[in-house]
């Protein structure tokens, strides 16, 4: 019946000659639509996003909006090919991974995908073969989630057809800039501008009418600022109205919290009509405050006497600036956060009261290594939007946390463009070479050498975190075995001195204009290579304490000793029959960080002594040192490193470094060395201190010849009684130290009278120096 009613129709349209060919046409559509609603009747559209606790909008648990329904898909048979379509489905080039058993915690909802197989090729995860929507034996504990990368597919669009009225999608731009005008340009960083995103392949404005401060928080985060700040907007007014219009789409709806503006929701649309589009606005403009350490001029108004205010939060143990297990002060002592319920609203929080931007990364288990001391905040709970992370709330209970579990953070930093200062030339790979450095020679920039005279482990240490290289691994005072530049020959920087706290080497202290250096460049030019992991030692302030005695001992049975420099100097017209007085004790000394603490030389160059029998393989492994309350030293000893070894590990690390047989020396992560007090040079030689109250110090490393993480945990202070007869080791602390404070003008009238120079953003090595002065 149906094809006579076909046929009739045709054959009235054949008949009415003129329009015969329209009716046909619609015949044909007709049919075509009924077959490609069938085609999609077999392959349902549906709607994908990233949910769960994840760390980055490009990463978390897959979930699947199909039926007016939100749900999950099961591991079961999950690959990386299957994880490259849903990536695609989402914006992004590809797959970095695929996590299983609900690793960014577990969905809800009904679970729509089982026993998915792909190819890859798939335009759509509902395109791959499965048991079919809703048809799984799977709980939610088998939740699958991927990592997609960061990069976006050009000129992808999301399309918003699937969306309920009351669900919003995260934003799908390709990218986001700020744009300076012409007159902010040339300043670094880039602080204020129009705000422009990348879609379709093109850079486009936002209409600033639902634009609100929110927003430009999350867009100053992401770029490396704690925070927003008011503008004047006449200037960018007239140049909106001089400037071309390319508006996009959609207004934006964030909440504050988010760490990038990819993870804000889309808002409302906009009806682009060519530069009618936003008629009772403009285009966002955002301005951002910095941060003390990235000021555009931080060396004006620091011109008076200056005294840093102790912070109630530090970074301590990462790498690069910004980055850090995290540190609170409380009760005068330094301690650590449980990373227990840690995320990324609170890792923000730390970032924003530190100068930084918001938070790339909430680190947990000890990430960057193992922190000592108590362990003062566990559950912390931040809305966000807090000044200090002692603002949140948080269990003051470490209920079982131990140092394994140390919250750590990666904050965002402004693009300073520090690293296009300094360049490493001539090594076998990015990580090594010689140090070169851009600077203005006849009013043009070139590059030159830097002399290696005083050239040491702190000053490479800046190099490697100028250039995002993470820590140095040594330091060279001759690279004749690195060609470098041949057009980089020139010695342009000499006199290097830093603190180690530099963000970049031009901050550190070094000669002006008048270049000293005796050897020259060439072969003597300085060198570096960096690593991304460095152990961290820290002492056992327990053990010495406990460990702590005096002994009277003779003349004739310190020979040994006294060859080796291990006695004061009176020793040496003291009589064989005499006795000498020493301070004995135990050094237990961990390793609490990322990578293995080896001696620098190689076995090749270790000294032998005769005497005692051994090889030392570091000429000073710790200076002990006992002092008046006024800092003044009234005698000293040291310890060379004759046999580093794991004397014990924790549970289940096993050892790898033994002295005996000429063995390998060194302290393996999650080990530690004890010199035991019964062991020559393990001591102090009193005999010459009148009785009285004292401090004493012992400094591991103090020469800085291997490059650890944290230098600030080298350094432990006790106090001590002695009546002449006995000694009384009390109030042993680790990693405090006398600050000196000078005044601005002071320290550089000081510096100045000895030939060198204060570069701007160099507040924090002034008092660092000061120290050292």
């Amino acid at each position: 019946m149906l094809f006579i009613l076909v046929d009739h129709s045709s054959f009235s349209c054949i008949m009415l000659c003129p329009i015969w060919i329209y009716c046909l046409l619609s015949s044909l559509m007709c049919m075509w639509l009924l077959s490609n609603a069938q085609s999609d009747s077999g392959k349902p559209v549906i709607q994908l996003r990233l949910a769960g606790g994840k760390r980055k909008h490009y990463e978390g648990r897959v979930e699947v909006f199909y039926n007016g329904e939100w749900g999950t898909v099961c591991d079961d048979d999950f690959s990386i090919y299957a994880a490259h379509v849903v990536c695609r489905e989402l914006g992004f080039l590809d797959a970095e991974s695929w996590l299983p058993s609900a690793k960014y915690g577990r969905g809800e909802g009904r679970i729509w995908l089982d026993n998915v197989h792909c190819s890859g090729s798939e335009k759509s995860l509902a395109h791959c073969p499965s048991n079919g929507f809703g048809v799984s034996d799977c709980k939610h504990s088998e939740d699958v989630g991927v990592v997609c990368s960061k990069k976006r597919i050009p000129g992808f669009k999301f399309i918003r057809n699937q969306l309920t009225k009351n669900q919003v999608k995260n934003l799908g731009v390709e990218d986001v800039r700020i744009r300076a005008t012409y007159s902010h340009r040339k300043r670094i960083p880039i602080t204020e501008g129009f705000l422009e995103v990348k879609d379709g392949g093109k850079w486009r404005q936002i209409c600033n009418v639902d634009w609100n401060e929110m927003n430009s928080r999350v867009i100053c985060g992401m770029y490396g600022f704690p925070g927003e700040k008011r503008f004047n907007v006449r200037p960018y007014k007239f140049l909106a109205k001089r400037r071309k219009k390319n508006f996009w789409g959609f207004s934006v709806n964030c909440t504050g919290n988010e760490a990038d503006l990819a993870e804000c929701k889309v808002g409302r649309e906009i009806e682009l009509k060519g530069n009618r589009t936003c008629e009772q606005g403009m285009p966002v403009v955002v301005s951002c405050v910095p941060g003390r350490a990235f000021a555009p001029s931080v060396s004006i108004g620091y011109r008076k006497a200056y005294r840093v205010e102790q912070p109630l939060v530090r970074l301590r143990g990462g790498a690069l600036i910004g980055e850090g297990r995290v540190e609170v002060l409380r009760n005068g002592e330094w301690g650590t956060v449980c990373d227990d319920d840690w995320n990324l609203k609170a890792a923000t929080v730390v970032c924003r009261e530190l100068g930084f931007g918001s938070a790339k990364e909430a680190f947990t288990g000890a990430r960057m290594g193992q922190g000592i001391g108590p362990v003062v905040m566990n559950e912390v709970e931040c809305s966000g939007f807090e000044k200090s992370l002692t603002e949140c709330r948080f269990n003051s209970e470490a209920l079982g946390c131990s140092h394994e579990e140390d919250a750590a953070v990666k904050c965002n930093i402004p693009a300073m463009g520090f690293n296009k200062r300094l360049r490493l030339s001539g090594g076998r790979n990015p990580y090594e070479g010689r140090v070169e450095v851009l600077t203005e020679r006849n009013g043009s920039l070139a590059w030159g050498s830097v002399c290696s005279d005083s050239w040491g482990t702190m000053e490479a240490m800046v190099v490697c975190r100028q250039l995002g290289l993470g820590f140095a691994s040594h330091a060279f005072q001759e690279t004749w075995y690195w060609q470098g530049d041949a057009s980089a020959e020139a010695v342009v920087m000499s006199g290097v001195r830093c603190s180690g706290t530099e963000l970049t080497l031009d901050q550190c202290l070094h000669h002006g204009k008048h270049i000293q250096c005796p050897k020259g460049g060439g072969r003597f030019a300085a060198g570096a290579s960096c690593t991304l992991t460095a152990p961290d030692l820290v002492l056992s302030s327990q053990v010495v304490e406990q460990t702590t005695y005096l002994e009277d001992r003779p003349m004739y049975a310190l020979q040994c000793a006294h060859e080796e420099h291990c006695l004061s100097s009176s020793a040496e017209q003291a009589d064989s029959t005499s006795y000498r007085r020493l301070l004995r004790f135990s050094s237990q000394i961990h390793n609490n960080g990322q990578s293995d603490f080896r001696p620098r030389a190689a076995h090749h160059s270790w000294v032998w002594h005769e005497c005692h029998r051994h090889y030392h393989s570091m000429e000073v492994f710790t200076h002990y040192d006992l002092m008046n309350l006024n800092g003044t030293k009234v005698a000293e000893g040291h310890k060379a490193s004759f046999c580093l070894e794991d004397t014990h590990c924790d549970e289940g690390i096993q050892k790898r470094y033994e002295c005996a047989n000429f063995g390998a020396q060194g302290i393996t992560v999650g080990c530690w060395d004890t010199y035991r007090h019964d062991i020559d040079c393990q001591w102090v030689d009193i005999t010459d201190v009148k009785p009285g109250d004292y401090i004493f110090q012992i400094v591991i490393n103090p020469n800085y010849e291997v490059a650890e993480s944290d230098y600030a945990n080298n350094i432990m202070k006790c106090r001590a009684r002695y009546d002449g007869h006995r000694i009384w080791m009390y109030n042993c602390v680790i990693g405090k130290s006398i600050t000196l404070y000078f005044s601005d003008s002071i320290t550089s009238v000081k510096l100045r009278e000895i030939g060198y120079v204060m570069q701007p953003f160099s507040e924090s090595v002034r008092f660092a120096i000061a120290q050292k002065v």
